[in-house]
């Protein structure tokens, strides 16, 4: 049973920093891509950040780049995303996701496995 799932969200003012994880279990884990996607309060959910497999290619929105960085530690089965400078607009719940296949992805049909999510806030 494929489990994904996210930690490290919470409150923080504008500013901040916060490390989000998420831990994979049930998979081979090095044959994914992985992705992390947001869900602000009453908007669709919006592309962040992907990795491939090996962790060499990276993919970042345009409007976090610069700001956030995902990775991603095959030993350990987790990726990560480091936010720092975080704006009050950064707030939404966080997903992670999984994707078999060649290429990391930015769209939420291209994955094949979901976490349930992490709230981050961001107060100004």
């Amino acid at each position: 049973q494929v489990q994904l799932v996210e930690s490290g969200g919470g409150l923080v003012q504008a500013g901040g920093s916060l490390r989000l994880s998420c831990a994979a279990s049930g998979l081979p884990f090095s044959y994914y891509y992985m992705g992390w996607f947001r869900q602000p309060p009453g908007k669709e959910r919006e592309f962040v950040a992907a990795i491939s497999q090996s962790g060499g290619r990276t993919i970042h929105a345009d409007s976090v780049k610069g700001r956030f960085t995902i990775s991603r530690d095959n030993a350990k089965n987790t990726v990560y995303l480091q936010m720092n400078s975080l704006k009050p607009e950064d707030t939404a719940v966080y997903y992670c996701a999984a994707g078999l296949g060649t290429m990391s992805s930015m769209r939420p049909d291209d994955y094949n496995y979901w976490g349930q999510g992490t709230q981050v806030t961001v107060s100004s």
